[in-house]
């Protein structure tokens, strides 16, 4: 049976000065140096990345950006490349976010590129799916989810697919309050799983399927108990060291 560490990782969307997010990691470090069998990771806004990156370097947490461009380099204002990523020393990028593709336009066609240019620069991607409430309710869940995983892995060998994780995030889950029922969750996650079967068997077993939305220390541990989950995109609840630092424990 293949044995996959679990991925939690905390989006903090636009949150945290440098000096709030130095507070913050002074505070969880301590509070994770002992977890075991877990992989953690931050996603500050890009202007906090250098002094994580530095705040972080020996310990466990990981430093992902929340975004970036699928060019090298251009005439794209207000955007970041993954050379610019690599020399601040960051390790991963969150890409296809649902607020990004709400608020912003990200395409799936952008995202078909994207995942390809993060696995090229050595940065360890995190690919959002999801679902609208609507589309739920009109049992279109599968569709979607199809759609996205398989246009954001499409330009990939079959060998990389497993270094994709991928976060199923219900979208009427962010934020909310809400959270997918358990055999929500655990539905979504093994259909994603199938559709990654249906390229590479042996890929799909490796690959970490994350579940974000609305995920906080009370019901951390269900989740993560899930066959199919192998971890969570925090979003609110990682804004606070010790409600993260619950979450990471949850794993154990």
């Amino acid at each position: 049976m293949t044995v996959r560490t679990p991925l939690i990782a905390g989006n903090w969307k636009m949150h945290k000065t440098v000096a709030e997010a130095e507070d913050f990691i002074q505070a969880l470090l301590p509070r994770v140096s002992t977890a075991d069998g877990v992989d953690v990771a931050i996603c500050p806004p890009f202007t906090a990345l250098a002094a994580m990156v530095d705040s972080t370097r020996g310990s466990r947490v990981q430093v992902f950006a929340q975004n970036m461009h699928q060019s090298a380099s251009g005439a794209f204002t207000g955007e970041v490349s993954s050379a610019m990523l690599n020399e601040l020393d960051v390790q991963g990028v969150v890409l296809g976010h649902s607020e990004r593709r709400e608020y912003f336009g990200e395409t799936d066609r952008a995202l078909a590129l994207k995942v390809p240019a993060a696995l090229e620069a050595g940065l360890a991607p995190i690919l959002c799916v999801g679902e609208t409430e609507a589309e739920r309710e009109a049992g279109d869940t599968e569709r979607k989810l199809r759609h996205q995983v398989q246009e954001g892995l499409a330009k990939l060998a079959p060998g990389q697919l497993a270094a994709v994780a991928i976060a199923y995030e219900p979208i009427w889950a962010i934020g909310t309050g809400k959270v997918a029922q358990p055999e929500q969750a655990q539905e979504a996650a093994a259909f994603i799983r199938a559709l990654i079967a249906g390229r590479d068997g042996e890929q799909a077993q490796q690959a970490r399927i994350l579940y974000g939305g609305s995920v906080k220390p009370e019901n951390a541990r269900e989740l993560l108990e899930l066959p199919d989950v192998d971890g969570a995109l925090v979003g609110g609840a990682s804004l606070d060291a010790q409600d993260f630092a619950a979450i990471v424990g949850a794993v154990s």
